[in-house]
């Protein structure tokens, strides 16, 4: 059989290309590309079978050879389990034709044939495992090979390297995303209670994301669902926005993952991200560590240039509220109360409700930091000065907190 080994494997082929879609389409494996490893594997099939010297390597070879290319190919493992089992059927057909034209068709002949079957597929099951063990060895190695491709590219994101338009489209590929869409970068800090990144959550929300960690934090790029698709439920924008998808992010790293996290603006192109990385990581620094709070670029505008610049936010505090901070044990009731007032519209009532206290209590308190820093409570400058150095109270190094998390307004006072 082994002269006719061409006409051999034309049979299996045709065979092959007859009960599969994948390798009747010619992509990805060419009709030469089957022939080619076909033949290999039943020449040294028929080699080992008959006991002889294998012609090149060893009677393995063929079979790894064939998990190893299909497995680059992308060939499904199953597809190449079938295509075995169809060249191991030609096979046996064409032996068991061979031994019938010999011996004709007495009874020892059938013996015979079902001695040659046995060991046919011993030998095929034997290949097919081969080939298995190397296609999953290769597609581990594919795997690695694009990760760490995949990792290189997403770093070269972050760092601002995109602006080459090959390495922007390589990255787009990579990571599976367009290079244009909606994104923002987030920097979330490695918080003992968290989880070490979002991406499933998010994912169960409709967002795709990629996470790596980073400088002690975790930074990950997130594409928003279009403006006209839902992402997670009814939501609001960051304070009021309009748009529901980054509302739904905020309350996804919130609510879901406890993490505190900087989000940058959105950006469109993808290679934008070195800039947006800069942005959440300059929002995340104007959070408190460990409190969990997601906050956006957009909304922290004025903490993050006071958390850049100590020297000028100290100043700030000392112009618009330094004599309240020397008042000592009235400081504390009066700093809280001109937060909840200034908060809330200017609204002694509504701050009243929020403090527990009587509507005239807030009023006596506002007078009270009117006639100790010279301003008018009805000034929109003044009012500008004491809530940007309610902001810079963190940055001037005086160890006030720069706005109360929920429950701390309960001051009380009659």
């Amino acid at each position: 059989m082994l002269a006719d080994v061409d006409r051999l494997t034309d049979r299996a082929v045709d065979d092959i290309r007859a009960h599969s879609g994948t390798y009747a389409a010619d992509a990805p494996v060419t009709r030469d590309d089957l022939w080619e490893i076909c033949r290999d594997n039943l020449l040294r099939a028929l080699e080992d079978f008959g006991g002889l010297a294998p012609t090149g390597g060893d009677f393995e070879w063929a079979a790894r050879e064939t998990g190893r290319r299909r497995a680059e190919q992308g060939v499904p493992l199953d597809t190449v389990l079938q295509a075995y089992r169809r060249g191991g059927r030609v096979l046996w057909q064409v032996m068991a034709e061979h031994l019938r034209a010999r011996a004709g068709r007495e009874a020892d002949s059938r013996d015979v044939e079902l001695d040659m079957a046995s060991g046919v597929w011993e030998t095929i099951d034997r290949y097919s495992v081969a080939m298995a063990d190397a296609y999953r060895l290769a597609q581990l190695e594919l795997q690695s090979r694009q990760d760490t491709r995949r990792v290189a590219l997403f770093e070269a994101l972050l760092d601002g390297r995109a602006d080459d338009p090959a390495v922007a489209s390589a990255a787009a590929a990579a990571l599976g995303v367009p290079a244009y869409d909606r994104y923002v970068v987030v920097v979330a800090a490695q918080d003992p209670a968290a989880p070490p990144h979002p991406a499933p959550v998010l994912e169960a929300r409709g967002m795709w994301s990629y996470w790596r960690p980073r400088s002690g934090r975790y930074a990950g790029i997130v594409r928003l669902p279009r403006r006209d698709t839902p992402a997670g439920g009814p939501a609001s924008g960051p304070r009021g926005s309009a748009d529901p998808a980054a509302g739904a992010l905020l309350d996804v790293l919130r609510e879901l993952t406890g993490a505190t996290a900087g989000i940058s603006p959105e950006f469109e192109r993808l290679s934008h991200a070195g800039r947006a990385l800069r942005l959440a990581e300059q929002t995340l620094r104007t959070l408190p560590a460990g409190s969990g709070e997601a906050a956006a670029f957009d909304d922290r505008l004025a903490q993050v240039l006071l958390s850049g610049r100590a020297d000028i936010a100290e100043r700030i505090v000392t112009v618009h509220l330094g004599p309240v901070l020397a008042t000592g044990g009235e400081r504390a009731a009066l700093l809280t109360t001109l937060r909840v007032w200034l908060d809330h519209g200017c609204s002694a009532a509504r701050a009243a409700e929020l403090l527990y206290c009587h509507r005239n209590t807030v009023l006596n308190r506002i007078g009270r930091i009117a006639e100790l820093t010279g301003r008018s409570s009805e000034s929109g400058e003044a009012r500008l000065g004491w809530a940007l150095a309610l902001r810079a109270l963190p940055y001037a190094g005086l160890g006030d907190s720069p706005e109360p998390a929920a429950g701390e307004y309960e001051v009380g006072g009659t």
